[in-house]
């Protein structure tokens, strides 16, 4: 009998291992800001948004004197405010008021227990009733821009809600399993305990994952979505976006391919501004044509 306990015990403790790393894999690297909107001249102010689980996220608002349409910008695993104001200067430069946030675990955002998409929908989800709330003048039309996890959020946020009249998603895995498979299979994980893990990370979210898959979430949003994404892109791979767009072909969702940029390329994405502004435009916001303009 001991035979057969011996190797039960050694795979259990060995599931239990992988679990355990799996849920330490939660806790993004935290990147602090070091520079301000201050750095590029801008006025902003700092912001500070309860969220409804008490925690507190570090945010700026670049405002634009009587203009009462604004950008929410996400970031992604690891990222901050910071990372995302390159891309948040063009809008700004547009003629729109621009809100950057820190998801919880991020920035200089107050920490929580886990990070995980359906989380940083959450802050998202805060991020707008506070503007709504004490900026009601800048909320005439909101549009989101989201990256890599933070572009799974604003989908999955924007697919709840019916007072947001723009989405960009940059970089958007088409499925959590997908993303996850693609690195597990790199070591060679067996079926079973992939299977294990994802039961496990959906416990752990408290959502299952078809419910919060980009590719199905597109689908009930009802405002123009643009994907944008780089054909370079060897962490989440341009065939995820064709996948999104293929299981909701709408006409109100578009797709830009960026020629050789990567997952994190923000210099590609400062070179396609323009066309993520006429995107803007044509979804009937006042941005201005020339990005150059301040």
């Amino acid at each position: 009998m001991t035979y057969l306990l011996v190797p039960l015990l050694i795979t259990f403790i060995i599931v239990a291992l992988i679990l355990l790393i799996v849920h330490l894999g939660f806790r993004a690297p935290r990147n602090r800001e070091i520079g301000s909107p201050k750095d590029f001249g801008i006025k902003f102010e700092e912001a500070v948004i309860p969220t409804v689980s008490g925690k507190k996220l570090f945010a700026w608002l670049l405002p634009v004197k009587n203009s009462n349409e604004t950008i929410i910008l996400l970031h992604g695993w690891g990222g901050n405010a910071e990372l995302m104001l390159p891309i948040g200067l063009p809008f700004h430069r547009a003629g729109l008021n621009v809100l950057l946030i820190d998801t919880r675990n991020h920035g200089n955002s107050d920490s929580g227990s886990v990070s995980s998409m359906p989380r940083f929908a959450e802050d998202l989800d805060s991020s707008i009733n506070w503007l709504k709330i004490h900026h009601p003048d800048k909320t005439n039309k909101i549009a989101l821009l989201g990256h890599s996890v933070g572009a799974g959020a604003v989908l999955l946020e924007a697919s709840k809600r019916d007072d947001i009249h723009a989405v960009m998603s940059v970089s958007a895995f088409a499925h959590p399993e997908w993303m996850m498979k693609r690195h597990l299979k790199k070591i060679h994980m067996p079926d079973f305990i992939i299977w294990l893990i994802f039961r496990y990370i959906e416990w752990v979210i408290g959502r299952k994952f078809q419910h919060i898959a980009p590719m199905n979430t597109v689908c009930h949003i009802r405002c123009p979505v643009l994907l944008v994404h780089g054909k370079e892109d060897f962490t989440v791979p341009i065939e995820d976006a064709r996948a999104i767009i293929t299981n909701c072909p709408e006409s109100h969702i578009s797709l830009i391919e960026i020629d050789g940029a990567g997952h994190d390329s923000v210099d590609k994405i400062e070179e396609n501004a323009a066309r993520l502004i006429s995107f803007l435009q044509q979804s009937d916001f006042s941005c201005v044509s020339d990005i150059n303009q301040s």
